[in-house]
């Protein structure tokens, strides 16, 4: 008779034996793997359609700049034509400029430049133009410069020097999700969101404004003038300087 075979419940050299928590630990590592994945491959979908709608928003804000400069161009033309002068209409945006310290500073004009967000020298800030503004513009014009900011010197700005505040700290600009994790609910997701909220002075430039941190810029290359606490008409620094102002920006930044 043939001997019956017995299984060895001893493992071989071929068959070790895995404990339960390890293979536990494996499934359940393996199934976050495939999440991660899951998620990277959705997000990177989500990316490249919102880098698109990006680019058609960028390129709609270009075709708005350049049309809006025909059209000056055009009243322009037209008004020399039939004679008469073209009065171009008053504008939004100024961007300020703090170049005076704090000694000897009145507590009207020091709660100004409070307000402002103008707390030290050479900080700089974009402002609505109203009645109200310029009032108090007015009261701290022996310690600012400003002017009227065109689309290059917002966008050098913005670019070079802009920093969000986000959980009361200064970050850097370095990406477009800081943008629409803060500003996503007024419809301002990237860069260039941004700029265009910024220059058209746009139905949410007071948040896209708080949001900017202010500028910090350096001294203007060459230094201020010699009489730099005179007003600029008078050959000095301080006041309003129109769109001279893009000059000491470009100087500035």
């Amino acid at each position: 008779m043939t001997k019956p075979i017995v299984k060895s419940s001893v493992p071989t050299q071929d068959q070790v034996l895995v404990p339960e928590t390890l293979l536990k630990k494996r499934k359940s590592q393996e199934k976050a793997r495939e999440q991660r994945a899951a998620t990277l491959e959705k997000r990177k979908k989500a990316n490249k359609e919102k880098r698109g709608v990006i680019f058609k928003r960028a390129e709609t804000y270009v075709k708005e700049y350049r049309d809006a400069e025909r059209e000056k161009i055009r009243l322009a033309r037209l008004s020399r034509q039939q004679g008469n002068f073209f009065v171009d209409e008053q504008p939004k945006l100024v961007f300020v400029v703090r170049i005076k310290g704090i000694n000897k500073i009145a507590p009207k004009p020091r709660k100004i430049l409070q307000l402002l967000r103008l707390l030290q020298i050479n900080n700089g800030v974009f402002i609505r133009l109203t009645k109200a503004t310029q009032e108090m513009l007015t009261i701290v014009n022996p310690y600012i410069a400003y002017g009227y900011p065109n689309l290059k010197t917002v966008r050098e700005l913005i670019y070079k020097r802009g920093y969000g505040k986000i959980d009361k700290q200064r970050i850097a600009l370095t990406d477009n999700q800081l943008i629409e994790d803060n500003l996503g609910k007024y419809g301002i997701v990237c860069m260039e969101d941004l700029i265009h909220e910024i220059f058209t002075v746009g139905p949410n430039f007071k948040q896209a404004s708080n949001f900017l941190w202010p500028f910090k810029l350096s001294n203007p290359n060459g230094g201020f003038r010699a009489r730099k606490f005179k007003h600029y008409i008078e050959g000095g620094d301080l006041g309003n300087r129109e769109e001279a102002i893009n000059a000491l920006i470009k100087q500035m930044n």
